[in-house]
């Protein structure tokens, strides 16, 4: 099935973008990389014997892009409540690399993918801390990482290959997950993992049913702010490599289209199995978007509960001096609806039942 992925990503890229040299080049430095990769993580199961340690107690920010998940999941690693991964850290999963090439990661920077990454949604390199989804297209090419820049381009609907309920991977996924979480761990010398997997909020109950103990942070953003951001997110990483807005209009609003659709579909996947019980809600905390930015101060206090926390002196300062800064802040985004084919009426129609539930 790699493989089938592999070939179909090169003829899209080629067909799409009129490049068909520098797919190859990139194709045999990730084959060189899965190589590097694999030795390492054999070489880590010798070494450290934390790796075969049961996973404890993680916390998980599930929520679409845009919608809050990157400030917080930056947030609490910061005040040292858990630990993450720093985009090198998926990149190279495995802690004997790790600790080779951490002394060359200003020079990696220069190659790094992070470079494409608009920095008007939030500052990324190699060292940032950033999504879990990610790993899965660096280690797979698979994922909502993949349909959204990749597959999406293609002529025919490609959504089927990453849908959970069509084509179930949870326990690869899964699998993989823990594997780096884990490494991750003994990298950064932490005892609670802190992640952050957007993908989830489609297959949240069969990941409750593989990591139990788990405590989920689902992030809610009204609609008509974080579906334009978030397309706005993926067409500028796209446009910075590829020039996306100079492409074939039609080709624009193929894919835009179905980019929307994905969106809207991760949206309500997780409504319905929020409404319909599928969900174990006494481990889950829904923290809403406005919320986060007025009244962060007892938002936390939620938070530190619910995740049993005991807040310290020290971590109460930052969350009171984060509070006020959240207060002052205004968004210099503003995102034209048309732009995208979409309208207001729209948005609200598609998402009709998470105003309902969530934003009521």
């Amino acid at each position: 099935m790699i493989l089938k992925r592999i070939t179909r990503a090169y003829l899209i890229v080629g067909k799409t973008f009129n490049t068909w040299a520098s797919p190859l080049f990139t194709g045999l430095l990730i084959l060189l990389l899965r190589l590097t990769v694999l030795i390492g993580r054999l070489v880590d199961h010798i070494i450290f014997g934390a790796i075969r340690r049961p996973l404890k107690n993680p916390i998980i920010i599930v929520g679409n892009p845009r919608s809050g998940t990157t400030f917080l999941h930056r947030f609490l690693i910061k005040q040292n409540i858990g630990t993450g991964s720093q985009l090198w850290q998926m990149v190279y999963p495995s802690v004997i690399l790790q600790k080779i090439l951490k002394p060359f990661l200003p020079l990696m920077e220069i190659i790094s993918p992070a470079r494409h990454h608009s920095t008007a949604a939030h500052k990324t390199s190699l060292t940032s801390i950033e999504t879990d989804d990610v790993s899965l297209l660096f280690r797979y090419l698979d994922g909502f990482f993949f349909y959204g820049f990749i597959l999406t381009f293609d002529e025919q609907d490609l959504f089927h290959w990453v849908d959970p309920k069509l084509r179930d991977t949870s326990k690869r996924d899964f699998d993989w997950f823990e594997s780096m979480w884990k490494r991750n761990l003994i990298s950064n010398k932490g005892d609670r993992y802190i992640g952050k997997l957007f993908s989830l909020s489609g297959n949240l109950p069969a990941f409750q049913k593989r990591f139990p103990d788990s405590k989920v942070l689902y992030m809610i953003r009204d609609p008509l702010s974080v579906i334009p951001s978030g397309l706005s997110l993926v067409t500028g990483v796209l446009d910075k490599k590829f020039n996306f807005w100079s492409l074939d209009e039609k080709l624009q609003t193929r894919f835009i289209e179905r980019l929307y659709t994905a969106l809207v579909q991760l949206l309500n996947r997780f409504h319905d199995d929020w409404t319909s019980g599928n969900i174990n809600k006494e481990k889950v905390h829904i923290v809403r978007f406005d919320t986060m930015m007025t009244e962060f101060e007892p938002l936390m206090a939620s938070i530190l509960e619910f995740i049993q926390v005991e807040p310290t002196s020290e971590l109460t300062k930052q969350i009171q001096i984060t509070a006020e800064e959240q207060r002052r802040y205004e968004s210099g985004h503003k995102y034209n609806l048309k732009k995208f084919g979409l309208t207001e009426d729209r948005i609200r129609q598609d998402c009709e039942q998470i105003y309902r539930t969530f934003l009521n």
